[in-house]
């Protein structure tokens, strides 16, 4: 069983067990004098509600410790093969099961190596995506049951809330002399709903503020693991991709090759064709006069037919040296298309580091605004507290 390292948690219990005990005393409980069952059964309804919802608090902290020590067992275990190995250390975990022995973050690990697997190319990956977008401070709330925890802080003040009005209701309830002499017979039970109401308060408020003391530790502990760990495998262990410039250095070097064969086809097929004029004419002229020597017959229009034949294949040329002319400018246009996706990247990548810079601003005015939240209850539990 993996050992639990953050026990801040179990602060709660003695915690508990002292303001139970004090409760249980002040009533007299343990001396045999006890004033007021009702105020008794009312503190000791309240202290088990608040039992319970710490036995279940104490369940989800469990929970995030295990998945924090798994966390921080992988980012060791990926710092002693980085030792051993040179390199990414992405095939060892390409296929590895179980990376971390905890449920929940094997199967968000094991969907981030689907997800990646189905990027393989011949060479590296086309893209990827990060393993923070399956194993991150969410993934760990969800472990932590954040929407549960983060009320309680809050239900343990309203419940002191709660434990005042109903002490004072309970108080005045009891309070009904109508001249001195009969108030002075109800001021017992009226104080004894008032012990329940400054009970019920302190211990309410008390625990309220140590509870959030012990989260808020808690859940910044584990997101400093979480930390680690995703930056140890971004930095080892994270999957190659093919970048932008790669890519397009293919293409420009597919394209200079495709231009330089149609050049060498272009010269190719104006010189055999300029010779093959050259050499249709003379045989032409030689037919012609050979013919008109020996059989006296006029080859007139035959000489002109072949003349329109001669004719016809330097137009050929012609078409051809127009097509070398439009892979000429085909290929320029590429490379004009080319240098307009580097500077589309040039401004994707300002546009990120702008996005990053925000996202920091953001960051840093959220721990702002939390802070001055956090300010502002502080005061206003004290003015109540001064109120009450």
């Amino acid at each position: 069983m993996r050992k639990i390292r953050n026990k801040l948690f179990l602060l709660l219990y003695p915690l508990y067990v002292f303001v139970f005990a004090f409760i249980l005393y002040v009533n007299g409980v343990f001396s045999g004098t006890v004033t007021s069952f009702s105020n008794l059964l009312i503190n000791v309804c309240f202290l088990v509600v608040i039992g319970i919802l710490f036995l279940i608090s104490t369940m989800s902290f469990m929970r995030l410790n295990e998945c924090s020590d798994a966390l921080v067992e992988a980012s060791e275990r990926i710092q002693n093969e980085q030792k051993e190995n040179d390199g990414s250390l992405w095939e060892l975990y390409a296929g590895r099961r179980k990376v971390f022995g905890n449920p929940v973050l094997d199967e968000a690990f094991e969907r981030f190596q689907k997800r990646v697997e189905r990027c393989r190319a011949k060479k590296g990956y086309s893209e990827t995506c990060g393993l923070d977008e399956y194993i991150n401070e969410d993934l760990l709330d969800r472990v932590a049951s954040t929407h549960y925890n983060s009320a309680i802080s809050g239900t343990l003040t309203g419940l002191g809330i709660l434990g005042t009005f109903l002490g004072l209701s309970m108080g005045l309830a009891s309070f009904n002399g109508n001249d001195i002499y009969t108030i002075s017979d109800n001021v017992g039970p009226l104080l004894d709903g008032m012990k329940v109401a400054f009970h019920t308060s302190v211990y309410g408020i008390f625990f309220s503020l140590v509870f959030n003391f012990i989260y808020r530790s808690i859940m910044a502990d584990a997101y400093e693991k979480l930390s680690v760990f995703t930056e140890l495998f971004r930095e080892y262990a994270a999957p190659g991709t093919n970048t932008f410039d790669e890519n397009a250095h293919a293409m420009l070097i597919y394209q200079a090759n495709m231009a330089n064969s149609m050049k060498s086809i272009q010269k190719m097929m104006k010189g055999t064709a300029a010779e093959q004029i050259k050499g249709m004419d003379v045989i032409t002229r030689q037919f012609v006069e050979q013919m008109s020597l020996t059989l006296g017959v006029n080859f007139e229009k035959l000489g002109r037919t072949l003349d329109n034949a001669v004719t016809a294949q330097a137009q050929g040329a012609m078409a051809y040296q127009s097509m070398a002319n439009v892979t000429k400018q085909l290929h320029e246009t590429d490379q004009s298309l080319l240098r307009s996706m580097e500077q589309l990247q040039k401004r994707q990548e300002e546009l990120m580091d702008k996005l990053e810079e925000q996202a920091k601003q953001l960051e840093n005015m959220s721990d702002f605004l939390n802070e001055e939240i956090s300010n502002q209850l502080y005061t206003f539990n004290q003015m109540r507290d001064m109120y009450e």
